[in-house]
């Protein structure tokens, strides 16, 4: 079965270069085996005849298209300034009353060497700060201080609640059923 789809795909491919007709059919490929080398012979493409009412349709020529080949770009390489002693510093803090959400941080650096500490409120109500230092020498240390919980009062806003208007409720009508009629047993005679 491989061997049939491979001839068959082969057989497509030679038709869509071009090397073969576009209406020719291939069988399944005849294998023989003898006591020499292994030889696979391939019978040629057998010719199919359009039917009559392929006439109507119109001719489908596939031709490759052209393939365009572009030079390689060389690539320039844009050096960017180079500081030797890049310097910056930074810092942000929040402290919102309503949520308790209170965090701040702040890193500066001077050439090869940043200095930082950040805090942030945990949520038992400790207050985690990290300080922190980096060179080229000794890497990176941090030193973590975590202080006790303080109580943080989360005054929430008051809600706006308007009572909902209830509908005049009337009681259902009340409907009279007349007692159940009496039925006789019958008389069983036995």
């Amino acid at each position: 079965m491989i061997g049939k789809v491979t001839a068959f795909l082969a057989l497509v491919a030679a038709a869509n270069a071009g090397l073969a007709p576009a209406v020719a059919y291939a069988q399944a490929p005849s294998v023989t085996y003898s006591h020499g080398p292994a030889v696979a012979k391939v019978a040629a493409p057998v010719a199919y005849a359009q039917p009559a009412y392929a006439a109507y349709a119109p001719a489908v020529h596939k031709v490759a298209a052209p393939v365009a080949y572009a030079a390689p770009v060389a690539k320039v390489a844009v050096s960017e300034p180079y500081d030797p002693n890049p310097q910056y510093s930074y810092g942000y803090s929040v402290a919102d009353g309503l949520t308790g959400d209170s965090k701040s941080a702040s890193e500066t650096r001077n050439g090869d060497i940043v200095q930082g500490q950040y805090s942030l409120v945990e949520p038992d109500g400790a207050v985690r700060t990290v300080t922190y230092t980096a060179d080229d020498v000794h890497g990176f240390n941090a030193v973590v201080d975590r202080s006790a919980p303080t109580v943080v009062k989360k005054v929430a806003a008051p809600v706006a609640y308007a009572q909902p208007a209830y509908a005049a409720y009337a009681a259902p009508a009340v409907h009279k059923v007349a007692a159940p009629v009496a039925y006789a047993q019958p008389a069983y005679l036995g």
